[in-house]
C-alpha cells in the first residue's frame, strides 16, 4: 500500500505541474505571438517483483508518472488586422530579432512602438534589430503613419530607407518566458513575409485549453481519492493488527 501512496502522489504532482502550465497558457490567450506549451508525461520505469522465497519473478509494478519534458507548439497563430502602422506579423516561419541585456533574443510578437530615442522597439522596450545587427531608427517620422514596412522587412520613413527588419530561422528554440526565445539563428526562411498593420494572435485555443484543464483536474482528484482510500485502509489494517495481537 505504501507504493500505492507513492504512485498516487506522483500522479498528483505531475497533474499540478500540468495545471500550472495550462493556467499560464490561458493567461496568455490574447498575447500576440505567444506559443503554448505541452506537458509530456511518462511513467517511471517499472519495478520487477520477485518471490522472497524462491526468487522467481512475480511481475512488474509501476512506480507512477512524472513530467518528462515540456514542448513548445510553434504553429503559426491567426493574423489579426489592427490597422496600426507599427504592428507587424510574420506570415510563415521565422522570428524577429531583438536586443536585450543578455544578448540577442527572438520573438514572433510584432507589437512594436517608437521609444524616446526614435528606435523601433517591442512594447516591453527591447530594440528591434535590422539585418545589420543594429537597432532600426524611425526618428524622422512625425507620426506612425509616416513609416512604411515592405513584405521583405524594408523600413522607410517618409520614403527614405531606415533599415531592414531582420527575420531569422531558429535552431533549437528555447522559450524564455512570455514571447521571447533563445536559439541559434539561421538564414531567413524562404517564403516568409512581413505584414504591416497585422499582429499574429496567440497560439492558445481557449476552448481546448479549458478542456485540458478540466481533464487534468479530474485526474488530480482521482489520485487524491486513491490516497484517501489507501490511507483509510492503512488505518484499518493497523487497527486490525492491534486487535489481533491484543495491543
Amino acid at each position: 500500500m505504501e507504493r500505492g501512496l507513492y504512485i498516487a502522489a506522483s500522479g498528483m504532482i505531475a497533474e499540478q505541474i500540468r495545471q500550472d502550465q495550462i493556467a499560464n497558457d490561458l493567461a496568455n490567450a490574447s498575447t500576440p505571438g505567444y506559443k503554448p506549451d505541452w506537458s509530456v508525461q511518462r511513467s517511471f520505469e517499472d519495478v520487477l517483483l520477485q518471490s522472497s522465497q524462491t526468487g522467481q519473478p512475480v511481475g512488474t509494478l509501476s512506480m507512477g508518472a512524472h513530467i518528462a519534458r515540456e514542448v513548445v507548439d510553434l504553429s503559426q497563430g491567426p493574423l489579426q488586422n489592427t490597422g496600426q502602422p507599427l504592428d507587424v506579423a510574420l506570415q510563415g516561419a521565422g522570428f524577429f530579432v531583438v536586443g536585450t541585456a543578455a544578448g540577442d533574443r527572438y520573438t514572433r510578437d510584432g507589437q512594436f512602438v517608437e521609444n524616446a530615442s526614435g528606435q523601433l522597439t517591442t512594447d516591453t522596450g527591447q530594440p528591434v534589430l535590422g539585418t545589420n545587427g543594429k537597432p532600426i531608427s524611425i526618428a524622422g517620422a512625425k507620426s506612425a503613419g509616416d513609416v512604411s514596412i515592405a513584405t521583405d522587412g524594408r523600413v522607410t520613413v517618409n520614403g527614405k530607407p531606415a533599415g531592414t527588419i531582420a527575420v531569422v530561422s531558429l535552431t533549437n528554440p528555447a522559450k524564455l518566458g512570455g514571447t521571447l526565445f533563445s536559439g541559434t539563428p539561421g538564414a531567413r526562411p524562404s517564403g516568409t513575409t512581413v505584414e504591416q498593420g497585422y499582429l499574429e494572435g496567440s497560439g492558445v485555443n481557449p476552448v481546448t485549453t479549458m478542456v485540458d484543464m478540466m481533464t487534468s483536474f479530474q485526474n488530480y482528484q482521482a489520485s487524491q481519492r486513491a490516497i484517501q482510500t489507501l490511507d483509510t485502509e492503512l488505518g484499518r489494517a493497523v487497527t486490525n493488527v492491534g486487535s489481533a495481537t491484543g495491543q
